[in-house]
């Protein structure tokens, strides 16, 4: 059977279900191990407080939490694994009703299989249980009304609101707003300034008010707060004490590595970007967003992490340029030619190298090392 007979019977709508399906189950079962083990940044993160020293950046869930412990006497653990189940899984569930009709071939798959889109949740295990998913979740439902022209003006108004709560949960979410703008001008194929300032604002405001009165994450009795109601964590970002500029500065040939990834990141992309139209405006507001990004990398060290919410806000605004189909299987055949070709070589170049959350921006310890080789290597240690 040739080659392309063999490819006719590749549907690749079914494989991007498989992928959403596979890191879906991924990403819950590890959030849930890491709460389970009071992890000092995949649980801790969501249980900085007001209740130690007041008003603080990310306070706002950990209140929370604490009120919902004594209103209920579950332990924490639980507690916050509902909330990340509830997001991580609306993320998924949102994201598939939003390509389900949708068009995909296989260079859309290739984003998908980035390294630091999808299949970098499989790479990377810190990046589950996050709190970016609340922004994937938000920008993942915002697009699909937008695709289905339901986002009324009171609708708009609510995702306001919802940035601005999330900017007192995570202030990340300011470093990627654009992307609200940038689908709306892509749904209108206008731009519409004064429309766009109001999620500017949302996140702007908030962020402002946390750097004129927010104090320090942990000002001395946050974990004594924790261990009295059963959390202990050992590590992370209660015990953070590092100057991250310091950081960077002493492990600069690791974070240079991160240019590679960036490098191959964007040929991806402006690969991709070849077969859309109107792809010179979109890739200039895409390195508008990128550049509006630029001081998290410079505040903090995660530079993995801040490329990966990148390329899966980008894999989710591409969803709304999808052509739509009749049928939830509805996919491009393959056909074998240069862009197949092309396609091909990146998606198993992809598949080979890692993009770690900090620390070496460019390993060859993809999904395939982690698969047929890593094994090996722990058995022969064994």
């Amino acid at each position: 059977m040739t080659l392309d007979k063999v490819l006719q019977y590749l549907n690749i709508k079914i494989l991007i279900y498989f992928i959403i399906a596979v890191t879906a189950v991924y990403t819950l079962l590890f959030t849930y191990y890491y709460n389970l083990k009071d992890d000092g940044y995949i649980l801790a993160d969501w249980l900085i407080n007001y209740q130690d020293g007041g008003f603080k950046r990310r306070g706002l869930s950990g209140s929370f939490f604490f009120l919902l412990q004594d209103l209920t006497h579950i332990r924490l653990n639980y507690l916050v694994y509902f909330f990340q189940f509830l997001i991580i899984s609306g993320f998924f569930w949102l994201y598939t009703k939003l390509i389900r009709y949708k068009v995909t071939d296989l260079l859309y798959l290739s984003l998908l299989l980035s390294s630091i889109g999808f299949v970098g949740l499989l790479n990377t295990v810190t990046y589950v249980g996050k709190k970016e998913f609340i922004v994937f979740l938000l920008f993942t439902w915002f697009v699909y009304l937008l695709d289905n022209d339901k986002l009324s003006k009171n609708k708009e108004f609510l995702f306001c609101i919802a940035l601005c709560v999330t900017t007192f949960l995570h202030e990340v979410v300011l470093f990627y707003v654009p992307y609200f703008a940038i689908a709306l001008y892509l749904k209108t194929g206008k731009f519409e300034f004064k429309r766009y300032i109001k999620y500017f604002l949302s996140v702007g405001i908030p962020t402002l008010l946390i750097l004129k009165f927010g104090k320090n994450v942990n000002e001395g009795m946050s974990l004594q707060i924790l261990a009295d109601r059963g959390v202990h964590p050992t590590y992370g970002i209660f015990y953070w004490s590092i100057n991250e500029r310091d950081y960077i500065k002493e492990h600069l040939n690791e974070y240079l590595l991160y240019f590679i990834s960036l490098g191959l990141s964007a040929l991806h992309l402006a690969y991709y970007l070849k077969y859309l139209n109107n792809r010179k405006v979109i890739s200039i507001l895409l390195t508008g967003a990128f550049l509006f990004s630029l001081p998290l990398f410079y505040l903090a060290i995660d530079w993995g992490r801040w490329m990966y919410i990148h390329m899966m806000l980008i894999i989710v605004l591409f969803g709304l340029l999808l052509k739509k189909g009749s049928t939830a299987t509805v996919f491009e055949r393959i056909v074998i030619n240069k862009k197949f070709y092309i396609t091909l070589f990146i998606i198993i170049f992809s598949l080979l190298y890692r993009v770690e959350m900090s620390g070496k921006g460019f390993t060859f310890e993809g999904i395939l090392y982690r698969v047929f080789v890593a094994p090996i290597e722990l058995l022969n240690k064994m």
